[in-house]
């Protein structure tokens, strides 16, 4: 049985479908089977991210009201030997979905796949509600701004309510001149807020601006000390708990 990892953030802009992408790029490049999920219904952005755009037929709505099969909305990235990506669709719930149905469809790709990783969309509204419905643990992205961190305690307390017991903390697009010298939260700030295991710290990178404008994740670049973190990550994270 596979596991499933809700990727989200308190507010929009943090970088979450960015750390989804290479998150799930890392663990495909390991050899194991992904399936990354866009639930940012109403706005799709994923599938730009691979570059798959137009690979789209069905999205995850489809599949989530039955009109079409789970395998007809997997779109497989060839640059990978076993990573699928599931695309959001372009209209917004109107209601018509239920977080069972949710829960059923994760529960069946977890069946099939190793690692299930659905991109949330920001904030703690109902798309937070239908998202993280069949997550195992969640990831919280965080930028180190007063007002992301703000969002992001909310956001904790919020997946607690949901039922999520496990977070984990990624601080995206920090600067460490900006954070040494008092201008930027520092890190024992953040974690002075948010009760979440930091997983990572990620450095704000030009470089990694440009691969999400190109459809490639940026850790296909191995070697580098970006693709190096996304992996100290990966490890952290996807490491057997002692329960397990």
């Amino acid at each position: 049985m596979g596991k499933t990892y809700l990727i989200t953030s308190g507010k929009g802009g943090t970088g979450k479908t960015m750390f989804a992408v290479n998150f799930g790029a890392t663990l495909a490049m390991r050899g194991q089977s992904v399936v990354v999920m866009d639930m940012d219904l109403g706005l799709r952005n994923l599938d730009l991210y691979f570059g798959l755009e137009n690979n789209v037929v069905y999205d995850v709505y489809d599949v989530l009201t039955g009109l079409c099969r789970i395998k007809q909305a997997l779109i497989r990235d060839k640059r990978f030997d076993s990573l699928y990506v599931m695309a959001a669709s372009p209209v917004r719930d109107d209601g018509t979905l239920t977080p069972l149905h949710m829960k059923v469809l994760c529960e069946k790709l977890k069946s099939a796949y190793d690692y299930v990783i659905i991109d949330s969309p920001s904030g703690i509204d109902d798309g937070l509600v239908l998202a993280s419905a069949g997550a195992d643990e969640a990831v919280i992205i965080v930028n180190p701004e007063y007002s992301s961190i703000r969002d992001a305690d909310n956001l904790e307390r919020e997946l607690t309510r949901l039922g999520i017991g496990k977070k984990w903390l990624i601080v995206n697009k920090a600067v460490a001149e900006l954070m040494a010298a008092g201008y930027a939260p520092k890190l024992s700030e953040i974690s002075s807020v948010l009760q979440s295991d930091i997983a990572g710290i990620i450095q704000q990178d030009r470089n990694i601006q440009i691969s999400t404008n190109l459809g490639m994740p940026i850790v296909l670049k191995e070697g580098t000390y970006i693709s190096d973190n996304f992996e100290r990550i990966a490890d952290r994270i996807t490491a057997p708990s002692e329960e397990e």
